[in-house]
């Protein structure tokens, strides 16, 4: 990935689509993905026509997930892709086709903005930012050798449609449980946790493009994790859901990947 993309939609003050963590020799071959970021909208879209208010809602973006992520990747010494566009311009977390890629409503709340989008408007939106998040998933875990990891990091509302959830936190995984299990069973050592699993989202197919497409499709190791964002709503709460999630992590990254080293070559747990 170049540091700067132009183009018909992405102006000079608008920031790259694309923000990586790239440690100097990542401590596994594992790779952290947040697909839902951010709230920016292109300043070409005018804010989607939506009111500044709605743009700090979940509408518009997983609240605390990147900060979460980037927490989680400086104590595991892992890297990171997150996307620096709001959902709603175009969801990086959905196949194409899934007319939630550009959602005319969200939440009740209708997004001026994507009402009729012309196919053009959707090609400008994919070219400027949905393909450069995924062509940079792709590159970073080609560095991490043939047979990396892949952990999402997501935040969902305390309520939703009028049905209070329960859940602290969702281990969301399909038909590889590998890393899913074991982070559940560490995740519930806490006695003051409800852990949901596949709750309150499934991540079994077709749910959500980015582990379909860069984990599920490939047979890699993977797993989604979804944190209630009332429980990321302060620097404390963020502090503490990095703590908690790098402590249940790491020795399940150790058991499953060993580390890795400079050129990407992965160790077994006993050095080989």
């Amino acid at each position: 990935m170049t540091d700067r993309v132009i183009d018909s939609l992405l102006g000079a003050d608008d920031p790259a689509p694309v923000e990586e963590v790239r440690p100097p020799v990542p401590e596994y071959p594992v790779l952290l993905v947040c697909d839902h970021a951010s709230a920016r909208i292109p300043a070409a879209l005018f804010n989607l026509g939506l009111a500044p208010l709605d743009l700090g809602r979940h509408i518009a973006v997983d609240i605390g997930a990147a900060a979460l992520t980037r927490g989680v990747a400086a104590l595991l010494g892992l890297p990171a892709v997150l996307s620096r566009y709001s959902r709603l311009v175009v969801d990086c977390n959905r196949h194409l086709d899934d007319p939630s890629a550009f959602p005319k409503a969200s939440d009740d709340t209708v997004i001026p903005g994507n009402q009729d989008l012309p196919q053009a408007e959707r090609d400008r939106r994919v070219a400027a930012i949905y393909r450069p998040y995924h062509a940079a998933v792709r590159e970073a875990l080609a560095k991490l050798g043939p047979l990396p990891g892949v952990v999402a990091i997501h935040s969902f509302t305390p309520e939703f449609a009028g049905v209070v959830r329960p859940w602290h936190v969702g281990i969301l995984w399909d038909q590889d449980a590998g890393l899913a299990e074991p982070l559940i069973a560490a995740l519930r050592v806490e006695e003051d946790l409800c852990v949901g699993d596949n709750e309150p989202y499934s991540g079994r197919h077709p749910a959500g493009y980015t582990m379909d497409a860069h984990a599920e499709s490939r047979g890699l190791p993977h797993v989604s994790i979804e944190v209630r964002q009332d429980l990321l709503a302060t620097p404390a709460g963020i502090r503490r859901w990095t703590a908690l999630l790098a402590t249940a992590l790491r020795p399940i990254l150790q058991a499953r990947f060993g580390t890795a080293v400079a050129t990407g070559t992965c160790l077994t747990p006993d050095g080989h």
